[in-house]
């Protein structure tokens, strides 16, 4: 199939990219490179340099293929950003997104696959952990401008028969990730234990997340294409609730070897817009998709923590 995905040069869309392509699928990637690198960028892959808020790129690009599939991962994805900046969150994560459906359903793909956010969609839960059915009640801009985008697939495939598969990620975490946005803490944790620098977790620790490994979240969307005749909402998440002070201290102890002591995490006033809970329920891909995440957290930190020894050395 041909498949545009957005974001391709990113920490999560590149890993998609490269296993749709190793799968013998025709890859093209849109990015403006603002947040993603050009090193991610599969060399088998065709790049289109731009923006999704610019609407006459992004009908360009739709127009040049016959795409079958788009994955939209193009976003503004730190949460405290869109808290100071909830304008230009939107312009990004709603406008870009509608001017891409609207040349999608133009230049007829037969599908949509949507990244969207699990714990910033749900809020703080009613239960635990939250299934699909779960109410929504974002307390970001940043994920509520993922529903939105939601709702508006909801809208396309209403009047146009535009088919999509909306994802709701947990805390994605692994190689190639940057140190931004809420689940970034990895990533901000890894390279400041292997530079010797402070530690700081905001709030007092106990705050939890599901964190899902990057390999497992690529295994889903491999699964996703095989099941493009329906509309439909996915967690992709592990179930596990892991608390920023646990998190903390299975990396330095990772990454020190368990030999010497890092300075202790200095805490700092919790950020706004962040919950206290967050944990997902992905029963519903493992009965549709038979998709379940294999990679524990110790060893998916492990092999995050080497990809960035590597960067360092």
């Amino acid at each position: 199939m041909k498949i545009l995905i957005t974001g391709g040069a990113g920490f999560i869309a590149s890993h998609i990219a490269d296993a749709y392509i190793e799968a013998g699928h025709e890859v093209s990637i849109i990015d403006d490179l603002s947040t993603g690198k050009k090193t991610n960028i599969n060399p088998k892959a065709r790049f289109f340099e731009g923006n999704i808020a610019e609407k006459s790129f992004v009908e360009q690009v739709l127009a040049s293929q016959e795409f079958d599939i788009v994955n939209h991962h193009a976003a503004q994805i730190d949460v405290r950003k869109s808290v100071t900046d909830p304008a230009g969150d939107a312009i990004i994560n709603i406008v870009g997104s509608l001017n891409l459906f609207e040349a999608a359903r133009k230049a007829s793909v037969k599908h949509i696959i949507f990244a969207s956010t699990g714990g910033a969609i749900y809020g703080e839960q009613d239960y635990f952990p939250a299934d699909e059915e779960h109410p929504t009640r974002p307390e970001s801009p940043y994920g509520t401008s993922k529903r939105a985008v939601e709702l508006y697939l909801g809208f396309y495939k209403a009047v146009y028969g535009l088919n999509h598969t909306i994802v709701r990620y947990s805390n994605v975490y692994g190689p190639r990730q940057d140190p931004h946005g809420e689940a970034g803490v990895v990533a901000i944790f890894c390279n400041a234990l292997i530079d010797g620098r402070q530690v700081y977790i905001y709030g007092d620790g106990t705050q939890t997340r599901d964190y899902v490994y990057v390999g497992d979240l690529v295994r889903a969307h491999l699964a996703i294409i095989n099941h493009l005749d329906t509309s439909t909402t996915y967690n992709i998440a592990t179930g596990i609730e892991t608390d920023v002070s646990t998190l903390y201290g299975v990396l330095s102890n990772i990454l020190t070897n368990g030999n010497t002591v890092p300075q202790a995490p200095q805490y700092a006033e919790a950020r706004l817009g962040e919950q206290q809970r967050s944990v997902c329920d992905a029963s519903k891909a493992k009965k549709e998709l038979g998709w379940e995440p294999k990679t524990s957290l110790e060893i998916g930190l492990r092999q995050t923590a080497e990809y960035f020894q590597k960067l360092s050395s």
